[in-house]
Formats: structure tokens, sequence, C-alpha cells
């Protein structure tokens, strides 16, 4: 989220983010992290990806915009995951940077959470800014493990996993619900089947299946190529789990490999994940595998838990 916070400026208009908003807004996310992060040209910085269409049709009331004068100056949008709920980008253009405009898009992506009634919510933002941290902090977010953003290419040719789409239609609701029991056992209410409805629904990738002997081993919800949250190339992780207890770092290692498979089996050239550094052992598996951390920012919690980034847990993801 590039940008920090004094005063709000007295012209600005908060309101829901409508369809028609999201040519602009994304054109906003650009330029915001493409400036921040000192890019050559910002207005094509992650060009080839998209963040916010996919999150606006999945919770089209989790979204809210800024304007000035009927223009768009910012936006923020908020996801569930069951109990969990996560929002960003946030994003304000450059020339509004230090004006309170941040601020005033939390206070009603606040209230949305609230509405929702989610338990744990977080953030994805930059270690290394103290007035990113300030800024959460106002709002009761507080900053705890690290997020590594991995990247493994695509070297060897891993055969192509079991995939949500290939199951017949009568077996994919019942398949969706191993999904939703396998992340309740790892985090109370943590529930991610509606991304694997929305990446089936919208055509923006695939969900990896890891069948057990007797239950799901593991499941990941996975965006593939250009106008994703992937970008050009890549397979994105956006969520990966493995069934927890004994056995969880050996289904974690086959399940990244089966999204190394489909990544393979698309064309793409590397798989993206991110991971918390608190989860010790996912990150030794991911590294034991060829990954390696592109970039890295911190999470920020609120309330101050650890909910599931903690040892023991064996999930790849990240709240971009």
């Amino acid at each position: 989220m590039p940008s920090a916070e004094p005063q709000s400026p007295s012209a600005l208009d908060i309101r829901p983010l409508a369809e028609a908003d999201l040519p602009e807004a994304e054109q906003i996310v650009r330029r915001a992290f493409g400036t921040h992060l000192g890019a050559a040209d910002p207005d094509i910085f992650m060009a080839d990806r998209r963040y916010l269409a996919s999150r606006w049709r999945a919770e089209p009331d989790g979204g809210v915009v800024a304007t000035d004068e009927g223009v768009v100056i910012g936006s923020n949008i908020a996801t569930r995951w069951g109990s969990v709920g996560f929002f960003g980008p946030l994003s304000v253009s450059p020339e509004r940077w230090n004006q309170g405009v941040a601020a005033a898009l939390l206070e009603p992506t606040m209230a949305i959470f609230d509405r929702w009634g989610v338990l744990d919510r977080g953030l994805f933002t930059f270690a290394e800014s103290p007035k990113h941290l300030g800024l959460y902090q106002k709002f009761g977010f507080w900053p705890r493990a690290l997020t590594a953003v991995m990247s493994c290419p695509v070297r060897k040719r891993n055969a192509a996993p079991e995939l949500l789409s290939n199951a017949a239609t009568g077996d994919r609701d019942p398949l969706l619900e191993e999904c939703r029991r396998l992340t309740d056992e790892i985090h109370p209410g943590l529930d991610v089947t509606g991304e694997a409805r929305v990446v089936e629904s919208q055509h923006l990738g695939e969900t990896v299946v890891l069948p057990g002997t007797s239950r799901l081993d593991g499941f990941a919800v996975c965006h593939c190529g250009q106008g994703t949250e992937a970008g050009a190339g890549a397979v994105y992780v956006k969520f990966g789990a493995a069934r927890p207890g004994p056995g969880a770092a050996r289904r974690f290692s086959r399940l990244l490999d089966a999204c190394v498979g489909l990544a393979h089996a698309r064309g793409l050239t590397r798989v993206d994940a991110g991971v918390s550094l608190a989860r010790r052992g996912a990150c030794s598996t991911m590294y034991d595998l060829g990954f390696r951390a592109k970039t890295q920012g911190i999470a920020m919690h609120r309330p101050d838990r650890a909910g599931y980034h903690r040892r023991g847990v064996y999930v790849a993801d990240d709240w971009r």
C-alpha cells in the first residue's frame, strides 16, 4: 500500500467500488506500487497481472473507492476466507499520497470485516516502511512474521496433477467440502472454497487436488498466466495446504510437485508461492524443492495472534 497519511482532504468521497471503476483502479495499483518500488515506467508495472477484478467479482460488497470530483484516486478491497479476512491491494494515486486517503479507505474496510463477522483480519505490507506499519497499527493491526514470496523454475517434467475441473460434476461439491474440512482442521473456520469456485467460474486457473487413501491429502488454488494474479509465464499458488498431522511435510512436498506439474502442463515456466516464515517446516520444504525468495513483506494481524501462521502448519499463501 504505497501511501502514508496525515490529514484528510476535504473534497474526498468514499463509496463502494463499482465495476466501472475497475480499469482506473487497476491503473492506480500499477502506478502506486511501481512508483514506490522505483519502476522505470510505473504505468506499465505489473501490467501482465490483474488483482482487483476477480476479487471484486467474488465479493462485490468488499471494495471501496476514493474519488475527488468524480475522479478515482484510490481503492481498497477485502477478501473473505471464512473466519479469516484480509485486504489489499490498497493503493492511492502518487500525487495524493500523505493526504489521508488511505486512512479514509481503511475505515469502511473495517466496517466490511465487521459486517462479515471475520474473526482474524490481516494484510501484507512493506516490512521496511515505518509509515506503512504505523498507519495499520492505528487500525489495530500488529506486525508479526515476515512472509517470503518465493519462486521455483519449472525444470523437470512432473506428471500432470489431478484437478478439480476434471472431476465429475457431482463429485466437485464433495471435494470442495473435503477442502473446507481440511482448512478447518488447520484453523477453525478457515475456508478458501470460494477461491476455488472463483478460479473455475472466472477461468483464472485450476485447483489441484491431492487425494489420499481415505481423505484428501491437500489442495492448491492456482492462478495461471497473464491477466490473472500470476502474471505472464507463471502459476501462482494463491492458497495451498497439506492435511495436518504426521506426514504433513511429505504431503506438502507432493502438493507443490503437483503445482509444478500444472505449470508444465500449461507451458508455463515458474511457480510462485508465498509462505509465512513462522511456518518453519513449510519454508524448509519449499527450499528443498528449489523455491527461492524473490521478495518479502510482513503480515500484520488483528488481533495480535498467530492464527494459522505458525509451526506445524503446511500452507503456502500470502495476503497480497
